[in-house]
């Protein structure tokens, strides 16, 4: 007898926001591998996340969207149902980062990154609840929280803000909605190759300060991160609640 690995995604619909480039599309690919029919959204073209999971076989729709507009949620949750079908799998990943001393820090950046990485992930979470309570549907909500959830970093005050807000979000969520079938938890990625790291990267003497305090020795990657979406998506996590589960090469243990 045959039966489905608990990893498997089968039939059920994803939406990945922030899903065009980095770890986005690295979850969104990961998810379609799994067997999930991913809708990916966010305001960039999703062509090539697109031609990555049809290459692979799997099934994605893209949603061109600004996250950043108020009272967007509920109509991005509806548009990616009439895409799809009923969601069962909401990956809340856009974010923004800006850069500067403290001191110097504007008010225009503070709230850009809180209304992207915060509030929109707040309301997307309470539509997508809301759809699956009134189906009478059960549903798993994957946050992208980072490292700056449990430490301070520098010259990113509004990032390090709005991921620990974040962190705390996760938990207050997953405590009001775990016996409702609604898993909440999240993914506090570590320095992983993307846009947001690029000028990290470029500087050769952060490049190895950083390379220097990560055990695994590299960067992630975004299939790192995707892997550990798959599983927080899948019927293998259906008793975690409110976890923040780093996948960071092993910043955290040094």
């Amino acid at each position: 007898m045959v039966t489905r690995s608990p990893f498997s995604l089968e039939g059920r619909r994803a939406l990945v926001t922030g899903a065009n480039t980095g770890i986005g599309q690295g979850i969104a690919l990961a998810l379609a591998e799994a067997g999930a029919t991913v809708v990916a959204a966010g305001r960039s073209s999703m062509a090539e996340t697109q031609k990555l999971i049809v290459e692979a076989g799997g099934t994605c729709l893209p949603l061109q969207v600004d996250l950043q507009q108020n009272g967007i949620a509920a109509r991005v949750i509806d548009e990616a149902q009439a895409l799809a079908g009923p969601l069962d799998i909401l990956v809340n990943n856009a974010g923004i980062i800006r850069r500067a001393d403290a001191l110097d820090f504007s008010e225009s950046d503070w709230d850009e990154v809180m209304n992207l990485n915060l509030k929109a992930n707040f309301f997307l979470a309470q539509a997508f609840a809301k759809a699956a309570l009134a189906a009478g549907r059960t549903g798993r909500i994957v946050n992208i929280a980072s490292l700056l959830s449990f430490q301070g970093g520098i010259r990113v005050a509004s990032y390090t803000a709005s991921k620990s807000g974040l962190a705390g979000l996760t938990r207050l969520l997953a405590c009001e909605w775990a016996a409702k079938g609604i898993n909440v938890n999240a993914i506090a990625p570590g320095y992983v190759e993307s846009n947001n790291t690029e000028a990290l990267r470029a500087d050769p003497e952060r490049n190895a300060a950083i390379l220097g305090r990560i055990p695994a020795g590299r960067w992630g990657r975004p299939s790192d991160i995707g892997g550990a979406a798959v599983f927080l998506a899948s019927d293998a996590a259906c008793y975690v609640h409110g976890a923040i589960l780093p996948v960071d090469g092993g910043w955290l243990a040094r």
